[in-house]
């Protein structure tokens, strides 16, 4: 998550002339378009804490339990608002982290094997570590099935804190980050098929495992037409949540699939237009010479002709995973990511609640789980694993760095919110969970910041 070049040099020019330029250039990764931010999630989250906590609490958590129906003939579909945003809207976000993960490990600079392994490896660790300091605070009690809470960490959240140091940090630090929230995600995502989830309807599986089977034969037949994988795509996502399972998996499995190269190299793009060009001008010289209305007209339509045979050799040059992620990133940023903690904080603070949290096992082993597991979890298997000789770092890279990764990974707040939610069935319960992420979130981005801070190179004069 980065600004783009020509607009870090815009914000950086500011910078001199005013000191709220100064300010804005550090905020300004939490709201890059280019990328999934975190700056309008945690604007939500503030909103979202005031509201519960304010006169219009009771009415804002009811506008979000209004359940909303579909129907057709005898079958029919209804979910509360929120569950919507969960099940309908969230899988948007998780199709970006596939996807990502996978331009990673295909082209990125995790592509090598041992490169490769040192995320897997860091995320095994950042998974067990946490686990088991949790279960060792609730041990034996009614909250101890909650262990799925700190299995994961919030990507956008996370790779905001990364992006403050864009300049300072090896751009590898960012894929490490980004490959092990992947990995880290599909696990959290894998708890909740496993462990949360009562009952499972094999039919609505073999349902999305038919438009999984779809979407890998079109791309076997190179089919271009975006419809056809938009059908099956809808197909998959109505198969998992039919199922049972948490249909944010069905992104995450669908991102996996998109395609990180282009139909069309640049040099055979050069190729391909270059008479098409040729016939484009000619065209457009014969309809300005030309006296005779008709031939007009049809040299117009033939230079159309040739700038639609352009246009398709220019799309083709597009690689359909950084596509899908142009596309839909502003979405979820502004407007998934966001509606998400509108309806899914839901803290109601007081004094009552942080003395509970204080003495309960559950709030305890959240934090330290979060706060302390990840990062000695993902520090601890990485450094094992590049021990015994399965990884390595990638260049430019330090372990000061890995300790900051790790930090920032114990920030957890969507998948950690949405296995609290299935985890506890009571209000007690989930209300102390989401207090222990907040919580956790908080000393995680402090201490993951501060690690960052102190591994990254200083800034130049001209980046002051």
């Amino acid at each position: 998550m980065a600004l783009s070049p020509r607009l870090s040099g815009k914000v950086a020019a500011r910078a001199h002339h005013s000191r709220a330029a100064g300010l804005l250039k550090r905020a300004a990764p939490f709201f890059a378009i280019g990328e999934v931010s975190g700056g309008p999630l945690l604007i939500a989250a503030l909103i979202a804490l005031i509201l519960v906590n304010s006169p219009f609490g009771s009415s804002w958590e009811r506008l979000w339990d209004t359940e909303l129906r579909f129907s057709y003939g005898a079958r029919a579909i209804a979910l509360p608002l929120a569950e919507w945003v969960n099940d309908a809207l969230m899988p948007l976000f998780f199709l970006i982290i596939g996807t990502e993960v996978k331009r990673e490990f295909s082209k990125g600079s995790l592509s090598t094997l041992r490169t490769a392994v040192l995320p897997v490896a860091g995320a095994i660790g950042g998974l067990v570590v946490p686990i088991g300091i949790y279960v060792a605070f609730n041990m034996g009690t009614d909250t101890q099935h909650g262990w799925g809470v700190v299995a994961a960490m919030d990507t956008a959240f996370s790779l905001a804190i990364v992006a403050m140091f864009t300049a300072r940090l090896p751009g590898a630090v960012r894929s490490v980050l980004l490959a092990f929230a992947a990995i880290d995600d599909v696990f959290g995502l894998l708890v909740i098929a496993v462990a949360y989830t009562d009952s499972v309807d094999w039919v609505f599986l073999l349902v999305a495992a038919a438009g999984y089977a779809g979407i890998l034969l079109l791309l076997r037949l190179g089919w271009v037409a975006a419809i056809g994988y938009v059908l099956l795509g809808v197909s998959i996502w109505v198969g998992v949540l039919g199922s049972g399972v948490h249909p944010t998996i069905a992104g995450v499995a669908i991102g996996l699939l998109l395609p990180t190269t282009s139909r069309l190299s640049e040099e055979r793009f050069a190729q391909r237009v270059q008479r098409p060009v040729e016939r484009l001008r000619a065209a457009q010289a014969r309809a300005e010479r030309s006296d005779d209305e008709a031939e007009t007209e049809q040299q117009r339509e033939r230079a159309q002709s040739e700038l639609g045979y352009i246009h398709e050799m220019a799309a083709a040059t597009d690689e359909p995973a950084e596509r899908l992620v142009r596309t839909l990133t502003p979405w979820v940023s502004y407007l998934v990511l966001p509606l998400f903690a509108l309806s899914n904080v839901r803290i109601h603070l007081s004094g009552e609640l942080i003395a509970e949290a204080l003495h309960s096992p559950l709030a305890l082993g959240i934090v330290a789980g979060l706060v302390i597991g990840k990062p000695v979890g993902f520090f601890a298997a990485t450094w094992i694993a590049t021990l015994i000789g399965a990884a390595r770092l990638p260049e430019g890279v330090t372990w000061r760095m890995i300790v900051g990764i790790g930090g920032v990974a114990g920030i957890g707040f969507t998948i950690s919110l949405f296995i609290a939610e299935l985890a506890f069935q009571g209000a007690e319960g989930t209300e102390i969970a989401a207090f222990g992420i907040l919580i956790a979130s908080v000393l995680s981005a402090v201490f993951g910041y501060a690690v960052l801070w102190s591994a990254a190179t200083p800034a130049t004069r001209a980046e002051d």
